[in-house]
């Protein structure tokens, strides 16, 4: 078992990398978005069943880097039977954390095992391919099509 931060966070991320949870696309679905990162190529497609505010069921599909597949499993999990309030309260404060603005030891938040992603704060290309699940939910959410990290 890791017992360094950093290699829990490699140890997840190939994990999830490899074996991405929700993988695969809803027949049908209240709501969708199509994500693009052009910095490295990532492309993502959301969708998402949303019944009376809550998130019942969401899936991802697309190719990405480690991190944007990671961050899309991991995101995908969490936000899974959460209400639509919270889950944007989530991806605000996924967003504050990897960008340096929220310090999950120190400040409230919902994250959880979400947390393990602080670290891409100093990796400041890597921020985007992060960020780029959590952008595509919040667009999905608000009924916007697609969301380019550019």
């Amino acid at each position: 078992m890791a017992t360094d931060p950093r290699e829990l966070y490699q140890q997840v991320i190939i994990e999830h990398n490899k074996k991405p949870r929700n993988f695969g696309k809803l027949d049908t679905h209240t709501h969708h978005a199509d994500g693009h990162n052009p910095l490295c190529g990532d492309q993502l497609q959301l969708t998402l069943n949303v019944v009376d505010g809550l998130i019942e069921d969401i899936k991802f599909e697309g190719h990405g880097c480690a991190i944007d597949v990671a961050s899309a499993s991991l995101m995908t999990g969490a936000v899974k039977g959460k209400p639509v309030a919270e889950a944007e309260t989530m991806a605000d404060q996924f967003r504050s954390m990897v960008r340096g603005d929220l310090d999950p030891a120190t400040d409230a938040h919902l994250l959880g095992k979400l947390t393990l992603f602080k670290g891409v704060k100093d990796l400041p290309s890597r921020v985007k391919c992060a960020v780029l699940p959590w952008a595509t939910l919040h667009s999905a959410l608000k009924g916007e099509a697609t969301v380019s990290t550019e």
